[in-house]
């Protein structure tokens, strides 16, 4: 079965009769030949109306060139059109005289209109496998086919002579898709009224194939005329943001494209994708200079070019102004005021007036950063007095924001005993065995940025002084002070003397560097 556009009926009646082709190879009696006739019938009915139809669109294609002043090159569209349609006729007619000659050879017709030799399976087989009208039948099939693919240039015009393995319905079946055209169509123990079916059959793949064949050539009339037939409403807003209570204003009109023309569109020279005679524009919006409102005047050149009337090539162009808004950057921090050097300052920035277009990079200049996991967060290291960050969005800068760099507070020094912290002013009664050294953080700094507070002290001396002179001492090594070596030459009126030698500061990725600035360095103890 050849392709193109078919109705409902003739689909049905096509498979129809491909099934009832294949029910042939089993030899199926009666009531097959009965429906072989019925499917004739329609075939022949269906073919008269679509005959009708294409002559028509013959007459539509001539009356369409005229009222267009009959230019040359419709002119020669409507030659082909007629040249398809003689073809066609010549073809259909020399299909018939088969099925004339195939019905003579069969005893006739009677007077009812009853096939004689509807039942013979001979005749068939004879005249087009072995006297080979088949294969002459198939070369002037295919050579339609590409006849109307020379005219048209609509490669998608079908061969419709096809053997048993280019068809879907036989490739499949060992026991068709060895059999070429005519053994497949008129082979052995095909009946005289099967074969009727075929031809017929092969008059509607013709037809079908005229139709596309017209379709395609009326398209070419006018083809290079601007014809507006694609019209939609369009809106020209003055702004799509309205503040409540304010008018909003914009002119409303009709735009209108040609479907059989592409135009070519640019947008500062550069070519455009162009969808239904409407060009895509996208571009990233880049900063300007913004006014005192945030808001930056930019434009680009817009070109369409479509080829008028009489093939002259126009091009429209226009010079589209718009608004480039300043993004509004919302920075989250615990400190946004001021950041503290060395140290992990975690930001969120966002900038809500991009939505889903954010994809925000980042730049530190006096310092370095980290690319926080969600989106907008960063980790500021400051490493110097003052950081500048810089913020893009897809390669493009949104803006900037500079902080102040805070030094981090000194942590105190506290002295423990069992009990809690040592009253400095009261001293210990009795020499302690140990004691522990605390570096506790600023109660803010540990606040805005406890990941980088914990302090250690990891090295001390301790001395045992009498009378303003040592008599002992020991170096710990960590916070834990083990004084017992001390504790037994102590006296009352003694003095353990603490001067803290290092301090350490665990930072927000956990290493670990020397703190220099922490206080008091010496602490005195009176031992009671």
């Amino acid at each position: 079965m050849a392709g193109g556009k078919q109705s409902a009926r003739d689909k049905m009646i096509g498979m129809m009769y491909l099934v009832l082709t294949a029910l042939l190879a089993l030899q199926v009696s009666n009531s097959v030949l009965e429906k072989f006739i019925f499917i004739n019938q329609a075939f022949e009915a269906t073919n008269e109306n679509k005959i009708s139809n294409n002559a028509k669109k013959v007459e539509s294609i001539q009356q369409t060139v005229s009222d267009a002043g009959n230019r040359e090159k419709d002119l020669a569209v409507l030659t082909k059109a007629q040249e398809v349609r003689a073809s066609t006729t010549k073809i259909l007619k020399e299909i018939e005289a088969y099925k004339v000659e195939l019905v003579a050879r069969t005893g006739g017709v009677t007077e009812t209109g009853v096939y004689i030799g509807q039942k013979d399976i001979d005749a068939s087989s004879a005249m087009f496998v072995t006297e080979k009208e088949g294969d002459k039948l198939k070369d002037k099939l295919n050579g339609y086919s590409d006849f109307l693919r020379t005219v048209t240039g609509d490669e998608s015009i079908n061969d419709i002579a096809k053997d048993a393995k280019d068809i879907s319905v036989f490739k499949d079946d060992p026991n068709q898709n060895t059999k070429g055209f005519s053994e497949l169509n008129f082979g052995s123990s095909t009946p005289m009224v099967g074969a009727l079916a075929s031809l017929s059959q092969f008059q509607s793949d013709v037809i079908t194939e005229e139709t596309k064949a017209l379709e395609n050539l009326a398209r070419q009339v006018g083809a290079e005329d601007l014809k507006f037939d694609q019209i939609v409403p369009m809106v020209k807003p003055q702004s799509k943001v309205v503040a409540a209570g304010t008018k909003y204003e914009a002119d409303l009109f009709i735009a209108a494209s040609s479907s059989s023309v592409t135009p070519t569109m640019t947008v500062d020279g550069e070519e455009i994708e162009v969808i239904g005679g409407m060009g895509k524009v996208s571009f990233t919006a880049t900063p300007g200079n913004y006014d005192k409102s945030g808001n930056a005047t930019k434009s680009f050149i817009g070109a369409i070019s479509v080829k008028m009337p009489g093939g002259r090539d126009t091009t429209f162009v226009d010079t589209i102004e718009y608004i480039v808004s300043k993004p509004v950057m919302q920075i989250q921090s615990a400190s946004v005021q001021a950041l503290y050097l060395n140290c992990g300052n975690e930001l969120d920035v966002q900038v809500p007036a991009m939505g889903t277009a954010y994809n925000p990079s980042f730049n530190t200049k006096g310092g370095t950063n980290i690319k926080g996991s969600q989106k907008g967060e960063v980790v500021i290291i400051p490493n110097s007095a003052k950081v500048t960050l810089s913020v893009s969005s897809n390669g493009n800068l949104i803006g900037t924001q500079d902080f102040k760099v805070k030094r981090i507070p000194k942590p105190e020094i506290v002295v423990y005993e069992k009990g809690g912290p040592v009253n400095l002013k009261r001293g210990v009664k009795g020499a302690p065995r140990s004691l522990k050294l605390a570096a506790e953080p600023d109660e803010s700094f540990a606040q805005f940025l406890p990941k980088d507070a914990k302090f250690r002290v990891a090295e001390s001396e301790v001395n045992l002084v009498r009378a303003g002179r040592s008599v002992g001492s020991v170096r710990p090594k960590g916070p834990d002070l083990n004084l017992s070596s001390l504790a037994s030459q102590a006296r009352a009126g003694d003095a353990l003397v603490i001067e803290v030698k290092k301090v350490q500061r665990r930072n927000f990725k956990g290493d670990i560097e020397n703190f220099s600035n922490f206080g008091p360095k010496i602490i005195t103890i009176r031992i009671n």
